[in-house]
């Protein structure tokens, strides 16, 4: 917000070149007071020529300039009598009033930064229902599932057998699923997770985060999906590095937990028997790395790339996912994206023929000022 009204003038309402704005309060103030003095120098003169009584041109003097101080003080705390009232519903928890900017001087300035203001607390107090909303959706359906089972075995509808309590360990399963990833992003918006960087062939890297991505979704197959983790083996995994010894220097365990969230995203979404490639690239610097993933699902509209990355948000296609997937929480790209901004690098949607590409850059070793 500091950016945004002030950018009109500059310190003491100046404008860039220097010179006062035209309409600033010290303006308005100096002008009542040059047509103050103006008034009553004229009423003098004209005293003067027509033989008035002095006490008739005093009185008249002091009723113009009343009038016109009543005047240019109306204009000034009028829009403070707006500002106070729209200051008092937002700390009332109303965000929807806004102070009206028609004015060309500082309280115009002060206008504009209250909306600015109120339209940012407006949107964080929606992320924030729509994060309380979302979690306890998330939270609701593992939970319900985990209490079914137990009362059954409570109520002896049926056995403490080792399915029933495998569908339980499924639930809890679920539910601590969730909870890490919650926590995963509490602790990267608190800056307390530290990178630990350090320099690794990316071939033999990727090809065990793909490797163990397959053994997860065979070791779930046929169990209830979780938050982060996908569970079907019918889509093929092919990793694409070029050149085979390329090298990048980032933080291994963040780096395998982008990609990771990136490949649950895309089997989540892909068609039946299809395919997602990862693919390495060399950047720009030195161990700098271009990474993409590359699914063959519906893809992304255009009007929702912006919104890939935000929490909770599980697009907006007519079929969103493949089959036998939950839709997942919506986290795990958000955790992507955080993560990618940790390395100081770059993760959004690129162009693609077909389906969904997610363009990952990471800057690499950081250049040494000569």
């Amino acid at each position: 917000m500091s950016g945004g009204p002030a950018g009109r003038g500059g310190p003491g309402g100046s404008w860039p070149w220097g010179g006062v704005r035209p309409f600033s309060i010290n303006t308005k103030l100096g002008a009542l007071v040059v047509v103050s003095v103006l008034i009553t120098t004229g009423l003098s003169v004209i005293a003067v020529h027509t033989k008035t009584e002095l006490r008739f041109i005093t009185v008249f003097s002091m009723i113009a300039t009343l009038l016109i101080t009543q005047f240019v003080a109306h204009s000034l705390t009028a829009p403070l009598d707006d500002m106070n009232a729209v200051a008092r519903s937002i700390s009332h928890g109303d965000y929807t009033r806004r102070v009206r900017e028609n004015r060309r001087d500082e309280l115009g300035d002060l206008a504009q930064t209250i909306n600015v203001m109120a339209d940012e607390l407006e949107a964080q107090d929606r992320q924030r229902k729509e994060l309380v909303a979302n979690v306890s959706h998330e939270l609701r359906t593992p939970i319900a599932g985990l209490r079914a089972v137990l009362e059954n075995i409570v109520d002896g509808v049926t056995r403490a057998d080792p399915e029933t309590m495998r569908t339980a360990l499924k639930q809890t399963e679920r539910l601590g699923r969730l909870v890490e990833t919650l926590l995963d992003l509490s602790r990267l918006d608190n800056g307390v997770v530290p990178l630990k960087t350090r320099r690794f062939e990316v071939w033999p890297y990727l090809s065990g985060v793909l490797k163990e991505a397959n053994m997860v979704a065979s070791a779930r197959a046929g169990m209830a999906s979780g938050s982060g983790s996908h569970t079907r083996t019918d889509v093929h995994l092919h990793l694409d590095v070029s050149p085979p010894e390329l090298t990048a220097h980032a933080d291994p365990e963040r780096i395998h937990q982008v990609v990771a969230n990136l490949i649950d995203n895309a089997v989540k979404h892909s068609p039946p028997h299809g395919r997602v490639t990862v693919r390495a690239r060399r950047g720009d610097r030195p161990d700098s790395l271009e990474l993409e993933v590359l699914d063959e699902g519906p893809g992304i509209p255009r009007t929702e790339w912006h919104r890939v990355f935000e929490r909770f948000n599980r697009g907006n296609v007519n079929r969103p996912h493949g089959p036998g997937s939950d839709g997942g929480t919506g986290l795990g790209l958000a955790i992507a994206r955080w993560a990618v901004d940790l390395h100081g690098g770059r993760i959004g949607v690129a162009e693609s023929e077909r389906g969904c590409r997610i363009r990952i850059t990471l800057p690499g070793t950081p250049s040494v000022p000569s």
